[in-house]
């Protein structure tokens, strides 16, 4: 008789082995090619140099000169789930980011990050706020409009008019906003987590009949992959016969072959398992785990978003950012625990990614201040050519 979910997860739980088990998939997953995101011409359009989308699965831009966009298409046919996933929008790419939105004709957006966490930018600010409602990107074409907005404790939900100012067209589209997710963390809690995912599902967002819902966080594979994985699950779930039959690694494994690194922490791993447990509870006929799951996450309490939860530790190929002395001593006692072959492996691995992910959020965050620097002096150049054009036009008509 096949193991059921819920005591897999117990026993890897009860042997501590979440770190192995997350290794294992990682060494388990297949490396595809991604030569376009690694071209010249598209380097300043990935936030990280390490998180690319494949070849064969990445997000093609339509009747554009170059088609590049670091997102990528993740299937899951059983499901019949169709996602998005895709890197938080860089200061030049929130017009190619609605430009997709509007040729895959998307109904939600799912964003699973802050604009800025741990003092470092992890996103552009791409749609309206309160104060300026309305967006224009002109490169692209598009301009987005603040409809509503609804402010819950640890989620926001905005209504966004996107228009094709070319043609005049507009759509609704949802921006579902989980802002209380840490980076290379994981929720509070499963009910708070799933209140949300079903939130989004109750949208009629996820179904098949619509584009494919956009999903991303910073690096679009961490938390972006949290989401999608507990969703498939869910969905598998409910298709089948036995629910408990399905596998959640070999489905992780499916869903990185359509994007590298998906579920960048054991953490996430473990408390994807934890998600997919709580709500296997849904499928399996409580009517009242909803109502639970809204009270548990105390949904309409006062947002506060003046401390973000401690980031767990840090381990995978894909992974890096700065880590505090807390994480350090916690990740010393866990890989104390390890082979030494283990620890070599992991240690070799997080050091080389932080590394790495500090360097390309000092860049991004450079990048981000020299783009506006550009445009404010683009505007200042406009203002003085009008200027003296006013000037020059006053002095001709003097000389009549």
């Amino acid at each position: 008789m096949s193991i059921t979910i819920e005591r897999e997860f117990e026993e890897v739980d009860a042997e501590n082995r979440w770190q192995p088990m997350y290794l294992e998939i990682r060494n388990q997953s297949h490396d595809y090619p991604h030569k376009v995101a690694k071209s010249l011409e598209n380097r300043n359009r990935n936030r990280y140099r390490d998180v690319s989308p494949y070849d064969h699965s990445r997000v093609k831009l339509q009747n554009t000169e170059n088609d590049y966009i670091n997102a990528s298409f993740v299937a899951i046919e059983e499901a019949q789930r169709n996602y998005i996933l895709t890197q938080g929008p860089l200061p030049n790419t929130c017009c190619h980011f609605w430009l997709m939105v509007w040729q895959q004709k998307s109904k939600a957006v799912v964003m699973l990050n802050r604009i800025v966490e741990k003092d470092s930018v992890k996103c552009a600010q791409y749609w309206p706020t309160k104060e300026d409602q309305v967006m224009l990107f002109e490169e692209t074409g598009f301009c987005v409009r603040l409809v509503s907005e609804d402010v819950k404790s640890y989620y926001t939900v905005h209504l966004l008019k996107l228009e094709n100012i070319h043609t005049g067209e507009t759509r609704i589209i949802s921006h579902f906003h989980y802002t209380t997710w840490p980076d290379f963390g994981v929720p509070e809690s499963p009910a708070s987590f799933l209140n949300f995912l079903f939130k989004v599902r109750e949208s009629g967002s996820l179904n098949a009949e619509h584009g494919p819902a956009v999903i991303h966080c910073s690096a679009g594979i961490g938390r972006s992959g949290t989401f999608s994985l507990v969703d498939t699950c869910l969905v598998l779930m409910e298709k089948r016969d036995d629910p408990f039959s399905v596998d959640i690694k070999q489905v992780l494994l499916n869903m990185r072959k359509y994007r590298m690194g998906l579920i960048q922490t054991p953490d996430q791993l473990r408390f994807s398992y934890m998600a997919v447990i709580e709500g296997a509870k849904f499928i399996m006929g409580d009517s009242n785990i909803q109502k639970r799951w809204k009270e548990l996450s105390n949904e309409d309490d006062a947002p506060n978003h003046e401390h973000s939860p401690p980031h767990p530790i840090i381990t995978g190929k894909y992974n890096g950012n700065r880590m505090g002395l807390e994480e350090d001593e916690k990740s010393d006692k866990i890989n104390a625990e390890l082979s030494t072959k283990m620890q070599d492996t992991m240690e070799e691995s997080t050091e080389s990614a932080v590394r790495k992910r500090y360097r390309e959020d000092r860049k991004a965050n450079t990048a981000q201040k020299v783009q506006q620097m550009k445009q404010r002096l683009s505007e200042t150049e406009r203002k003085r050519k009008r200027c003296c054009k006013y000037c020059q036009f006053g002095l001709n008509r003097g000389q009549d």
